[in-house]
């Protein structure tokens, strides 16, 4: 739990400090801001030829070795001289987070009996909601008063601490006779529903949370100072969902997943249509942010079941999409603002969300009597 907070941190912590990092090094924030979006392409790239390049090497020595690499790369990025040393520590941290989730899940869950695996993911999104609601307001509020270098060279000491007490504790064993290095109830017609699913969602997703501050300040009218306490109220929606849901998972894992992508679409598409009322914009802000770590957590349980073969490669697949989703979900935003404004940004979100829902529903139709779980037909019908 404290390595997922210290890499979701890590991962959102430049943007509470971008005018700093601007200011200091002398690049704009246009620039500055690939800091964040570049981090979020490599995960996406890199998580399943970097699971599958690893399949081999006991876990433990993994993430040993992914802790090392952000312990290095924190530091190196406190210390940077210039922005493409900065830029280049935050690549090096993206590609370990790139390999950590896919790793993590199947670990965590494999020390627990099968029927609490729910609460086991839910306890590690809990603490990677955390770094919304105190790791990076924390370290905003460093950086502004001792500068940008301090923040970032903070989470070293804590991956330092996860990384030795996992190379002390964790037991060492093959990852192919780990407890749940295979999928439940494979299911590859699943896999593929909720992997296009999260896709979709996280397009969506992003397409409007990236401009929400320029949402509730010109369409809701908000004050600067208000719009960044929402902006915390947000997170604390985020953790609370995913908390919520934690508790539920394992009773209800295909009914979690579909309820929270199916908040977070009335959750944009109440914004597009009454955001510009004040506390109408509130309430859809927190269904939208209390969705929005749920969608995440349950499409991760959703894969330890049904994985076609590895869990970790299928978590892998997941990430992948996800932070893919992430960066389509961004640069969408970015064409439509100026055109269609902030409204225009959440309809289409809230419209993909939507979509990301059918997808669900429609997986969840009942099979046809031809095919099999894998997928493939029989021989008799295929011929």
């Amino acid at each position: 739990m404290l390595a997922a907070f210290t890499f979701n941190t890590v991962e959102s912590l430049p943007i509470g400090l971008l005018d700093l990092v601007s200011a200091s090094l002398r690049v704009s924030l246009s620039v500055v801001g690939l800091l964040v979006t570049g981090y979020g392409v490599a995960v996406a790239v890199a998580s399943l030829p970097l699971a599958h390049a690893v399949r081999a090497v006991p876990r433990r020595h993994v993430l040993a070795g992914l802790l090392a690499v952000l312990v290095v790369s924190s530091v190196v990025a406190a210390l940077a001289p210039s922005y493409w040393a900065l830029l280049a520590a935050r690549l090096l941290a993206a590609l370990a987070q790139a390999l950590f989730w896919a790793v993590l899940g199947p670990v965590a869950v494999g020390l627990f009996p099968p029927g609490v695996r729910g609460r086991v993911i839910g306890a590690l999104a809990v603490a990677g909601s955390l770094a919304l609601v105190l790791g990076v307001p924390a370290g905003t509020w460093l950086g502004r008063h001792s500068g940008w270098r301090l923040p970032l060279a903070l989470p070293a000491a804590l991956a330092l601490v996860s990384l030795v007490t996992i190379a002390a504790l964790l037991p060492t064993s093959r990852p192919e006779e780990a407890p749940a290095a295979y999928g439940a109830a494979p299911d590859a017609r699943r896999f593929r529903t909720v992997l296009a699913a999260g896709f979709l969602s996280a397009t969506g997703a992003f397409a409007g949370y990236t401009y929400v501050v320029t949402f509730l300040e010109e369409v809701s009218g908000f004050a600067p100072g208000t719009a960044a306490a929402l902006l915390a109220a947000f997170g604390a929606a985020c953790l609370a969902g995913v908390s919520v849901t934690a508790a539920l998972l394992d009773r209800f894992p295909r009914t979690a997943l579909t309820t929270a992508v199916a908040a977070q679409a009335a959750g944009m598409l109440g914004l597009y249509a009454v955001g510009g009322h004040p506390v109408p914009a509130v309430v859809f802000l927190l269904l939208t942010g209390g969705a929005l770590g749920p969608v995440f957590m349950a499409a991760q349980h959703a894969m330890l079941h049904c994985a076609p073969g590895r869990t970790d490669l299928a978590l892998a697949a997941n990430s992948g999409a996800y932070n893919a989703g992430i960066a389509v979900g961004a640069a969408l935003g970015a064409l439509l603002l100026p055109s269609a404004g902030a409204r225009g940004a959440f309809l289409a979100g809230g419209l993909l969300t939507v979509g990301a829902c059918a997808v669900l529903l429609r997986g969840q139709l009942p099979r046809r009597p031809a095919e099999r779980a894998d997928g493939r037909r029989s021989p008799a019908t295929a011929s």
